[in-house]
């Protein structure tokens, strides 16, 4: 699956534009090397989205096509997030 589309998917980021301007912008890496939006991914690789001065670290469990909004926490494991970036994805 393409990177800006697991993002959107396990909303991590709530929209797909914004995670692809964010893939191209430089603020996802993929295993440690800065990644495109038309990156693949796969389980266990591990994502690191910088949002400004803030860092999440994720690592991939699991990738499906669509999923509801209740199980999409269960494909991503939060490895590293501070708080202002849970309450922004819905976690807290």
């Amino acid at each position: 699956m393409r990177l800006d589309k697991f993002l959107k998917v396990s909303r991590i980021i709530k929209r797909r534009t914004v995670a692809n301007d964010a893939c191209a912008g430089g603020r996802v890496s993929l295993n440690g090397r800065v990644a495109k939006p038309g990156a693949e991914v796969k389980e266990n690789d591990v994502l690191e989205i910088r949002f400004g001065n803030r860092v999440g670290k994720y690592r991939i469990l699991g990738i499906q096509e669509t999923v509801r909004k209740e199980a999409a926490a269960d494909l991503y494991e939060v490895m590293e997030e501070d708080a202002q970036t849970k309450a922004e994805r819905g976690q807290e």
